[in-house]
């Protein structure tokens, strides 16, 4: 880390001092974060937060990522992935048999799978008892999976459909099997923006609502930001600084995923200066501004599949510790433009670590880091139903 005169050169001295006691920062110290000019700088402090939390350990997880339908009825303006119905040239809807044809090829495959993450648009036909039905049959093919599904605003769409509470919903799918949610849906939380980028979507304060359900459940989840579109950097902090103070509250947030704003087949036009390979930086000082802030969300991950690979492993030095994993299909970042591929391989996600400097931690759904002998790999011969 740069020493005590060059922060103080930057006019960030009441933050590095807070950075190296462990003090929390404030909405101004996230702001001068993101106006600093030398990123380098800020990248040292995330790099300096993030090993007292997780020292030379980078994580992933073995995964199968299954979208089930693109057709939604919330109409953001920024999504890619969307269709408004089933007709709709480029719509698809997954029945429970394609599910687990899906699920069985990937464990039919070389991986031995540490987490199955189902996620998807919000149908809307596809009744709560369906999904609860997906997911006991998940459960009982294979009960050592974990099983991570549905956002906050899934949830919400789910309880309006059945006319039913939130919590309701989340008892229903927990005893269905559901161990874990993802974090998605956030996009960003400040009430004069999201209107404009995603103005049918569960409001702010549903979204932090049901996440805190979720935890008084013992249901773990992960939370997003979307960035890189209409927002400032004063939008930004305020929906970490929402994150922060949600987290102090129920205390179940396992990592926090910042999500680059991919502009391919996207309806949401961006001005000029908003495009072009600057965003690579913007990118980095994001997930390291994001570190700093989250004081008390154990985790920060660089998703891979959006912000590239190569990225991704610079950002592991800007405060990262978790790529996400293997994935083997993904569709929402990839409609919208991801150049990234489909999924990797452990050895491949391993060596991705390795060649960053860091040290490969293999977890599962929950963040549970898994035993050295856990199953790695199968040569394609030795595959097995």
């Amino acid at each position: 880390m740069f020493d005590a005169p060059y922060y103080a050169a930057l006019g960030l001295s009441s933050i590095h001092e807070k950075v190296l006691s462990g003090r929390r920062l404030s909405f101004d110290d996230g702001l001068a974060l993101f106006n600093c000019p030398d990123i380098t700088a800020v990248g040292a402090l995330a790099l300096h937060a993030r090993r007292r939390l997780h020292g030379d350990a980078a994580f992933y997880v073995v995964n199968r990522q299954i979208n089930y339908t693109n057709v939604c009825v919330n109409g953001c303006t920024f999504c890619a992935f969307r269709r408004d119905e089933d007709e709709e040239p480029g719509a698809f809807r997954l029945s429970k048999e394609d599910i687990l044809e899906r699920l069985r090829a990937a464990r039919q495959s070389s991986l031995h799978l540490d987490e199955l993450h189902i996620v998807g648009g919000c149908h809307p036909k596809l009744r709560l008892a369906w999904f609860e039905d997906v997911l006991r049959t998940v459960r009982g093919l294979y009960p050592d999976l974990p099983l991570k599904a549905f956002t906050p605003v899934e949830i919400e769409h789910f309880a309006r459909l059945e006319g039913i509470s939130s919590q309701e919903v989340l008892q229903r799918l927990q005893a269905a099997g559901l161990v874990m949610m993802p974090g998605g849906g956030a996009e960003i939380f400040d009430e004069k923006l999201r209107p404009q980028i995603c103005p049918h979507k569960a409001d702010a304060a549903a979204w932090l609502r049901i996440s805190g359900e979720a935890h008084a459940l013992g249901i773990k989840t992960n939370c997003t930001m979307l960035f890189g579109h209409l927002e400032n950097y004063a939008q930004r902090v305020d929906h970490l600084c929402r994150l922060r103070e949600q987290q102090d509250k129920s205390g179940g947030f396992t990592c926090f995923i910042p999500l680059p704003f991919l502009t391919e087949n996207s309806r949401l036009k961006l001005p000029e200066e908003r495009l072009g390979p600057q965003s690579g930086l913007d990118r980095l000082r994001t997930v390291a501004v994001s570190r700093l802030m989250l004081d008390n969300i154990p985790h920060i991950k660089a998703y891979w599949i959006m912000m590239g690979p190569k990225l991704a492993q610079t950002a592991l030095w800007y405060g990262a510790d978790d790529l996400d994993g293997t994935i083997v299909e993904e569709r929402i970042g990839h409609m919208a433009g991801a150049e990234s591929s489909q999924g990797m391989t452990i050895t491949e996600l391993e060596n991705m670590i390795r060649q960053s400097g860091f040290r490969p931690v293999r977890r599962n759904a929950v963040f549970e880091t898994m035993p050295p002998d856990a199953p790695g790999e199968r040569k394609p011969a030795e595959a097995r139903p």
